[in-house]
């Protein structure tokens, strides 16, 4: 579902009785509160990740790694700061753009810069994985282990969010209203 879907369904979802009563500078006050808040969790994790991967480069091991391991490794600094880049973009957003009156536009391209920053800290996070376990494992395994990883982060981020947006969307048709 694309972030104009999204907002789109979340306006639906918000003219429910119950909320009837909050208005469109409301909801997108809560809405942008709300990808603040996501972005502080998602800014914290990525800035820790990447700080850990400029550090390795520093390591007296760093000169060992062959050719592979010096790709992932320079794959996975860029990912990270492409990550860092879109997920604290938000906050520049924001911080340039107050009092615009763009509250609705604002949200619309931080969530894309959120879903942006999270595919790229996934694919950050599973070329650490890989960069960690190939040093330590025999290389399959380690290719293996990254791809399960990233797997996952596919599964939990994107495919779960999917799968109960249908599901909502499948049990809103059967419910007589």
């Amino acid at each position: 579902m694309s972030t104009d879907e999204s907002a789109r369904a979340d306006t639906a979802a918000e003219t429910t009785p119950e909320s009837a009563q909050e208005e469109a500078h409301e909801r997108a006050n809560r809405r942008w509160a709300e990808v603040l808040q996501e972005t502080r969790v998602a800014q914290t994790g990525v800035q820790i990740l990447f700080g850990f991967l400029l550090s390795v480069a520093f390591t007296s091991r760093f000169d060992g790694l062959g050719t592979f391991d010096t790709n992932v490794y320079v794959a996975t600094v860029i990912l990270g700061a492409a990550a860092t880049g879109a997920l604290i973009a938000p906050v520049a957003l924001h911080r340039l753009l107050t009092g615009e009156r763009m509250k609705d536009d604002l949200v619309t391209v931080a969530g894309r810069l959120m879903v942006t920053g999270l595919v790229l800290l996934s694919l950050t996070i599973s070329g650490t994985v890989l960069l960690i376990l190939h040093v330590v494992l025999p290389d399959l395994l380690a290719e293996i282990f990254a791809g399960a990883i990233l797997l996952w982060f596919a599964l939990c981020w994107y495919g779960l969010p999917l799968y109960l947006k249908k599901r909502s969307t499948r049990r809103e048709r059967r419910t007589p209203g």
